[in-house]
């Protein structure tokens, strides 16, 4: 029988490993047991420079970085967001030129050890991922310069995604879903932040094995200082390969 000490403890190793995987891997290639470092992991984002505090409050903007855990009858859901080579100082994002980001979501099961054999872990699929975007400016004009509706395994990085007829894998460590360089393009010029709303339809296994599976869907709002500025958001030069 699992005690509350051990949930929490396995929580926390779960956290941390869940951290430690998105900060330095993507899915690569054909193994989806395998990971490869992603150039534009949250590891290698620039620190943000110093600047007065921002009136709009944002993890992403502070850390240069955003991460979340949403737990659902046991699951880990882990949304990861941050900033790309080309614009990777997130205090110098300004209204006008683009500003691109890159985020990931994975599933892990807290039932389970981290080194427990995959077939005892709960299987999740993620159908569609769902992505709404709102400003905040003084007047209370709102603009929405970001929107994503589409279905995950059509859009992940890994091109051979596994999938069933619930969506592609997403239980760690065998499958991860990863979006990169998404722009947000030129905004009004009076835009203090930017809040983009994630929605992801998954379906939960009941347990390891199970033909039954649970649908749900997790939703995660981020917000983004946006600061004042005439000169557009400076975007970096980099080799294509290194996207």
């Amino acid at each position: 029988m699992t005690t509350p000490h051990h949930h929490r403890a396995l929580r926390r190793r779960v956290g941390q490993a869940a951290i430690a995987v998105v900060a330095v891997t993507a899915l690569g290639g054909c193994n989806l047991g395998t990971f490869s470092a992603s150039s534009d992991a949250p590891a290698t984002a620039a620190t943000p420079t110093p600047t007065p505090t921002p009136t709009f409050d944002s993890q992403f903007t502070k850390d240069g970085t955003f991460q979340s855990h949403v737990d659902i009858d046991g699951v880990d859901f882990v949304y990861t967001l941050y900033p790309t080579k080309s614009t990777p100082r997130t205090n110098e994002w300004f209204p006008k030129g683009n500003k691109f980001f890159s985020f990931t979501f994975q599933a892990y099961d807290l039932d389970r050890e981290l080194r427990d054999p995959f077939k005892t872990k709960r299987k999740v699929y993620l159908d569609r991922i769902e992505v709404e975007s709102a400003t905040t400016t003084p007047t209370g004009t709102v603009e929405r310069p970001y929107a994503l509706d589409a279905r995950a395994q059509d859009i992940t990085f890994d091109p051979e995604a596994v999938t069933s007829k619930y969506g592609m894998l997403i239980t760690s460590p065998k499958g991860a879903f990863e979006l990169r360089n998404q722009p947000i393009g030129d905004l009004a010029t009076d835009t203090t932040g930017l809040t983009l709303t994630f929605r992801a339809t998954v379906r939960i296994q009941r347990s390891a094995g199970s033909k039954s599976f649970i649908r749900e869907t997790i939703r995660q709002e981020v917000p983004i200082a946006i600061f004042a500025s005439d000169t557009p958001t400076q975007v970096a030069e980099i080799p294509v390969d290194a996207n």
